[in-house]
């Protein structure tokens, strides 16, 4: 990965996330992947579920969801899963 995003990486499967994905905060449907829709129209696999740190505000997301276009290309990151429809 040699993404801008992938500078503010955090160890995949932390256990913040695992309690996540355990508490079912996340969709059943929302698994790496997936293809998923978000707010902007774009589509994209899930390539993780992971913690994101936001550069600008420093704060920690223990649930981010990192994509990449279906035919490949840059991932980006949905900082909010509630914001993503099943693709």
């Amino acid at each position: 990965m040699n993404s801008p995003a992938s500078k503010n990486l955090r160890p995949l499967r932390s256990a913040a996330t695992r309690r996540a994905m355990a508490d079912r905060q996340l969709p059943r449907w929302l698994r790496e992947g997936a293809v998923a829709v978000d707010d902007g129209g774009r589509r994209g696999v899930v390539q993780f579920i992971g913690e994101w740190e936001d550069p600008a505000t420093h704060r920690i997301n223990p649930c981010a969801i990192f994509l990449r276009p279906e035919g490949g290309g840059v991932e980006w990151i949905v900082a909010d899963h509630v914001t993503l429809t099943q693709g």
